[in-house]
């Protein structure tokens, strides 16, 4: 999960304050988030989902 959605990130060309900004989060938090030290909670998840316009199954690993 945490390399799916630092790869759509970069993707999207983005920097981590610019996700974590649309989020209203900390970029650092964020950072958390892709490198596996924080559970990313259930509405980031749906959040990024909507963001990116993926299944969370799809950020999730589950499908692809």
């Amino acid at each position: 999960m945490y390399k799916r959605i630092r790869d759509l990130r970069e993707d999207k060309d983005l920097s981590q304050a610019q996700i974590a900004s649309i989020l209203n989060i900390s970029q650092s938090t964020y950072s958390r988030y892709e490198s596996g030290y924080l559970d990313v909670p259930s509405e980031v998840l749906i959040a990024l989902s909507r963001f990116y316009d993926v299944s969370v199954d799809y950020i999730l690993g589950l499908k692809d």
